[in-house]
């Protein structure tokens, strides 16, 4: 249940005590994540609006309901990244241990703020392959779809196991 609770935070990334992002970059829209049951846990699912600032160093990660309650407060440093929802604080040493704890496995949250804008990340360790279908590029085990990313709709998905589905409607961007 307590994971059930944590999705919706997890994608936001963290906590007010860490400092706020520099610079006015900014992300926001609507974001949808399905999450394939494994043997040891069930299928999640999280539908949000979401308002992301900063980039992979430095961040805050925002998700709310349709009347603007916040679910979840991600924010991250260098340093820590921290999860603030309604149950609490919680504190931990990377996004990868936040997203570990919440998903049971680690979700490549860093290059979320640069996927966000249709762009590859550029501090995976590996470069992007563009897609031989389409708009689009795999990074870090993932398949991200930009055919109809200019009308703001960005499709991600990893095969798993668990399969990941991402799915986010952006308003705003820079």
């Amino acid at each position: 249940m307590r994971r059930r609770v944590l999705l919706p935070a997890l994608l936001l990334a963290g906590c007010a005590s860490v400092p706020a992002p520099q610079g006015g970059s900014s992300v926001s829209g609507r974001l949808s994540v399905q999450v394939d049951a494994t043997a040891e846990r069930p299928a999640q699912s999280l539908s949000a609006s979401f308002d992301l600032q900063g980039s992979a160093e430095r961040g805050e990660l925002r998700l709310g309901t349709p009347l603007g309650t916040t679910l979840a407060l991600a924010s991250w440093s260098p340093d820590e990244a921290r999860l603030a929802t309604p149950q609490g604080e919680r504190r931990f040493a990377n996004l990868e241990g936040l997203s570990r704890e919440v998903f049971g496995e680690a979700l490549p949250l860093r290059a979320l703020p640069d996927w966000l804008r249709g762009r590859p990340w550029a501090g995976a360790a590996e470069p992007a392959r563009p897609l031989p279908t389409g708009p689009g590029f795999m990074q870090l085990g993932w398949t991200l779809d930009l055919a109809r990313f200019d009308d703001g709709l960005l499709q991600a998905w990893r095969a798993g196991p668990p399969a990941v589905r991402l799915r986010a409607q952006v308003d705003a961007a820079p």
